[in-house]
Parts: structure tokens; sequence; C-alpha cells
């Protein structure tokens, strides 16, 4: 992973005049000289990639679930307008340079006629057990000029060997077929989620492995490269591969971002999230969420697909971020990738093109502090010139230098973009921004690493020059490319939520917009009601909302939220902690955690001051802290708190890297009073703690 590959060599000479007419031959600048671990032609490749997406789908969209047991029946998946055709065109023009596939996910269902299992398509109505949606989506792939990814879960809920060594030889022969049949694949990506309760064959059991020794990564690994050279690794079960997770499924790395770390250890989350400064080995970020809550498709979360500004987030905290952009869509029962993502990642591709349309720095003036010693090659103008192989470089012996961009005229803008040269290694540690503003220098950014690309957003500045200066770094700096543009103004939607009492509340993300909301269904725009007070809704009550702003006339993407019954006689039972209140005063930022001294099994009991038709709950755990989530658990009800009726059980499926809420429907049943039971956490141990809890109603 660490060896030079293709540095290029570049020499120049300053005095060429010398020649034949002193006789002195000048010595030749030669380029710097790699630092560090550095990338190999597969992570460049994979780096240079920058966006591309997911693809979930399995027996899990038609059964409601994130992580399915490995027990439902293949029958259920027959989809009707299956098109990875479509698939394929979505993410083409969302941008996007491949596409990874989920083959297999943990409950062991195939997405190809696996021949080593019958857990598979070929078993399924669809096209009459004779389709093959990974043969599909290579060829939709090789069409529309993407790249095609394989996901292939460890984990296997159906398998009957699973946990026991047999199965090690039915996970590699899996592999062969993936990897031998399909045409190149760029990436191989193996879940972490790795043992727990499965059908497994219909022993119906928990099974626990050693995910760093069970699937003998080292062998696997050789068995992977031999039999696709170029394919990268993100693997988060144990060993150490290409690429590592960022910690997170919300679509974020670090701003301090190292693409390194040791080959061997333990990687605390801390270290995920910003890479190690001095690791021994380059392993980048990849940062991987979903365009909606969950993974899997979901009817309900047809309207909670992320928003323009969200994905926008989402694009500046990844590969803005020195990381590359993992975004899923979950396909829906149809088989096509929704109309609501598909225009959603559209939207996003538009305003990235709008943004990033002109570089406003390139070809201008430059200037540098300092330039590696007679060396044209690596003057400051190459930072410049849009060509990501060449670089202004300085002498081997600087840690701090500047770059100042003259613009000729006063320019405005709100973008800053950079890039390290990093076939020669990962090197700035600290940097500012400044504009010559009026004569006057103003800072406008103080950051720190850069790798293969950051970018910046600025505060909007018209300023006639701009100097970029490198203040701290682990060897001289080499900068690649450096741009500065003015993206267009985007509207953020307004937050919705409501308080205990049943009141609604819309707050704009800027005092200058106002907010118009609709209770009807419709779309709000300008002529619809305004929000000036707080909205009594103490029963189930749909509320879209707008931000509109008056100058520019343009308005925000909609906010949908669904309230059902309100809070405002519930009360918990069986504590005295006032803080209890915090899990049902419809406001996520609170939280209560119930004592310490209890121990698994724990319960939270709430009056509901009536009898209601209830039909499902939902769990929302502490958005702030990652202890006493809540993996599994029984929800019961009950119309006098002494009788109780078990409704549901079960699993809050990767509830732990997914934190958001969590939605459990079951038959209807009258009911005055419901218990949540926690009966296992994330961390094994006895907390459980909550942001809030709400029913529905039928």
């Amino acid at each position: 992973m660490n060896n030079v590959n293709n540095v290029t060599k570049r020499f120049s000479c300053a005095l060429l005049l010398c020649i034949g007419l002193t006789g002195i031959v000048c010595a030749q600048p030669k380029a710097p000289k790699p630092f560090g671990p550095i990338p190999n032609e597969n992570q460049m490749r994979w780096q240079e990639m920058e966006y591309y997406a997911f693809i979930h789908y399995s027996t899990n969209t038609y059964t409601d679930q994130e992580w399915g047991y490995g027990d439902d029946d293949p029958k259920i998946f027959n989809p009707d307008k299956l098109d990875c055709r479509q698939w394929a065109r979505v993410c083409k023009e969302a941008g996007m340079k491949g596409i990874i596939l989920t083959a297999k996910h943990h409950s062991g269902f195939c997405l190809w006629p696996s021949k080593y299992t019958e857990y598979s398509v070929k078993n399924s109505p669809w096209k009459n057990g004779k389709g093959d949606i990974v043969r599909d989506l290579a060829n939709a792939c090789k069409e529309y000029g993407l790249k095609l990814g394989i996901y292939l879960s460890p984990w296997d809920r159906n398998y009957a060997g699973y946990g026991r060594p047999e199965y090690i030889t039915y996970f590699r022969n899996q592999l062969r077929e993936l990897l031998t049949n399909y045409g190149d694949i760029f990436e191989i990506w193996f879940d972490g989620a790795n043992g727990g309760s499965g059908y497994y064959g219909g022993a119906r059991e928990t099974r626990k492995i050693d995910r760093t020794t069970y699937y003998d990564w080292k062998n696997t690994y050789q068995l992977i490269r031999q039999l696709q050279p170029k394919i990268v690794i993100w693997n988060d079960g144990g060993e150490r591969g290409d690429l590592r997770w960022v910690g997170t499924e919300q679509g974020y790395v670090g701003e301090t971002n190292w693409s390194l770390l040791n080959a061997t250890g333990d990687v605390p989350e801390d270290m995920l999230r910003h890479g190690l400064e001095n690791g021994d080995s380059w392993v980048p970020g990849e940062v991987n969420t979903s365009i909606r809550p969950g993974w899997f498709y979901h009817t309900y979360e047809d309207s909670r697909v992320k928003t323009l500004p969200q994905l926008l987030t989402i694009y500046y905290s990844s590969f803005g971020r020195n990381g590359t952009m993992l975004l899923n869509f979950p396909i829906d029962q149809r088989g096509m990738i929704h109309e609501n993502d598909a225009k959603a990642s559209k939207e996003l591709a538009k305003v990235v093109k709008e943004a990033f349309a002109v570089n406003l720095a390139e070809k201008k003036k430059a200037t540098a502090s300092n330039v590696r010693a007679g060396a044209k090659d690596f003057s400051a103008d190459k930072a410049l010139d849009g060509n990501k192989n060449t670089y202004w470089a300085t002498d081997d012996a600087v840690k701090t230098a500047s770059l100042t961009i003259d613009f000729g005229k006063p320019t405005t803008f709100n973008r800053f973009l950079a890039q390290e040269y990093i076939r020669l290694g990962q090197r700035v540690k600290a940097f500012t921004v400044e504009a010559l503003v009026n004569g006057a220098w103003k800072e406008l950014a103080r950051q720190t690493t850069i790798g293969y690309k950051r970018i910046l957003i600025l505060p909007t500045v018209t300023a006639t020059q701009l100097r970029f200066t490198i203040t701290d770094t682990k060897s001289s700096p080499i900068i690649a490319n450096l741009g500065v543009y003015n993206a267009p103004q985007i509207l953020i939607a307004p937050t919705i939520t409501r308080n205990k009492a049943g009141d609604v509340m819309i707050k704009a993300s800027d005092k200058e917009s106002v907010i118009y909301y609709t209770l009807d269904g419709s779309t709000p725009t300008k002529a619809s009601q305004s929000y000036n007070a707080p909205i009594p809704a103490a029963g189930k009550v749909t509320i879209q909302a707008i931000a509109y702003d008056p100058v520019s006339g343009k308005s925000s993407p909609v906010t949908t939220e669904k309230f059902d019954i309100a809070h405002k006689n519930w009360k918990i039972v069986g504590t005295t902690d006032e803080k209890a209140d915090n899990l049902i005063d419809g406001n996520p930022g609170s939280a209560w955690y119930q004592p310490q001294r209890e121990k698994m099994p724990v319960d939270v009991v709430i009056d509901l001051g009536q009898e209601e038709n209830l039909a499902g709950f939902k769990y929302l755990p502490d958005q702030a802290r990652i202890n006493g989530v809540i993996t599994t658990y029984e929800f019961s009800v009950s119309p006098d708190n002494q009788q109780w009726k078990l409704v549901s059980e079960g699993e809050f499926s990767n509830i732990k890297n997914n934190p958001l809420w969590q939605i459990k429907t079951f038959n209807p049943v009258k009911a005055r009073y419901v218990r949540l039971r926690a009966t296992h956490n994330t961390q094994n141990n006895d907390a459980a703690g909550y942001a809030e809890l709400d029913v529905l109603t039928n």
C-alpha cells in the first residue's frame, strides 16, 4: 500500500544558456520526494470517483425491515417493474461514478442465482426464478459508463452453518461467483455487523463469532486481490482494508481528516472520524449515508427523503473534507428508485454544477512566498491551471508558505477549494484563507487538513485578491489545485416540532425568511397561511411548511411532519424523576436516562390518560450520546396497568450506526397504558436512554 506508484518525474533547468557557453551543465531541480504513506493506484482511482451510489434491496423491502432474520419466504420477492437501467440512469444523472449493490444483506437472501444456496432470486417468482439482478446491474452500469461495486454481508442469518468453519468456504465460494462472473468490480464492501440472532436453517438461535479471526481475512483478501487486482476493499469487520468507515452513517467525516491509520491495532471511533496524523498506512475515509432515514425502503419514509440543504451539507462534509460520498438509494417495492429519491439526487447534482461551474481563480495571476528553487514546473500558477497532475511546490525545508491570487478586479465569492498532490503524501496540517477587501486583509477561514480535496463554505465577500497560507505542515507543501467559486444561495427548510401540550412550532434557519404552511396535505406557497404563532393541534395532523425569501422570491424545500395524538394528558408511571417527562415533551433535543441502579431489562410505563386504539410505537434514542441506545425490546399494552399484553418484540436494526426514529407497527388494540421494556443496548451494559417515545393510533 505504501509503495510509490507512478509518481510524476519532472525536471527543469532555469539556466539553459549556460550549456555550451560555459561548459557547465546545470543541475536539474528534482520533483519532491514522497513523504509518509501514499495511495496505491487502486486507491487513487477510487478517490477520484468522489461520489457513487449504494443500492439496498432484498426481501427486507417487502417486510418493512432493516435487518431480515433470514426466515422470509423467497416468494415474497416479486417486483413488477424492476429496472436496473433506471437505477443506473438516475445515478448517472445525479453525477455519480459508480454503484455498489447489496448482493447479499444479513438475511442471506442473494440477488443473484448462487449455486451454493437455495435462498436467492432463483427460488422467487420474479422472472420465474431465471433472473439475476447482479447481471442486470452490471450490464446497466456498462451502458451508462458507471463502475460496479459489490456489498456481501459476512453475517448470514439464513445459512445453517454460520458460526462454524464450513461457512467460510461458503462465503468464499460466493465471493468467487461475484468477483468472476460480472466483469470489473471497483469495490468490495463488508459490513461490520457480525453474529447475533437468526434463522440459521431453522435453528432460530443466537450465534457469536470473533469477527477479527473467524473470516480469516488475510486469506480472504488474498483471494479477492487475485480475482480482482484493481479492487479496493472496505471492511469494518476486523482486518484493515484499503478504505475506512468514518464512524457514523449520518453523512460526515471530521473537519480534520487524515487519510492515514496504522496497519494494525484497534481503531477508536474518534480516530475513524479524523484518521491518524502519523499513521503508517494509507487508509482514506468513505462517508456512507442514505438518502432516507433507513437503508431499505419503507413507504412511511417517502416524505422523509433528505432535502437539498441536507444533501448539500453531506456533500461538503464528505468529499469536501477529503473523503468520498457513498449515497444510498433504497429500491422500492416496484423494483425502482423512488421518484422522490431520484428528484432529490438530481436537484443536488444541478445545484453542485451551478456552484462550481466557474472557477474564478483559474489562470489568474498567482504569486507565492516560496517556489522550489529554479523550477518553473513547480511555480505558483501550476495550482491554478486546472491540471490535477501539476502542482505548486516549495523548497524541501519550507514548512510555511503562502500563495496569493490576484483577480484583477473586485470579485464576489463564497467557496474555496484546495487539493494536495496526494501521490506524494498528505502533508498540510493547518492553513488560512484571507481576502483583500477595500485594501485590507480579512481572514475568512482557519482550517486544518486538506488531502485529496477540501472545500470550504465562506461568508460571501467581494475582494480583489485571495491569500492562501499554509501555517503548518508535516513536510514541504505540494498543492495541485486551488479554486474559488460563487455558489447561489440555498434556502434551508424550516423545522417543525410539537410540544407536550399539542402546540406546533415552526422555525426558519434565518430571521429574514417568511414561513408559510398548510394543514390539508397541499404544498405550501406564498399564498398559503403565514406562520406567526404556535398552532394548536391536539389530534392527528400533517403539517407542511416552507421558508420564503421576499427579496429573491425563492422558497426552501418543503418540510413535512406528521403528528399523532398529543401528549397533553400523558404521565410517566413508576418514577418520581421530573426529567422523565423529557421522553414525552416533543423535543428531540432533550433526553432522559433511567437510574443506573436499575438493571436490564428496564421498563418505561406511560399512562395515555384515556383509552386509545393503538397500532404502533416510535422510539428515538438520545441524539447527543451513544450510551443507553436500546437495541432489543418488548412492547406491551394494558387497560389498567395490571393486565399486560405483549404486542411487539424484536430489535431496532442498525440503530447503533443510524440512531434515528425507530417505528414499529402491530395489529390495532385498545389500551390506556403502554410499556416499553429495554432488554439490551448497544454497549452491553444497563443504561437505557430516551429522547422521545410516542405511539401510533389507528
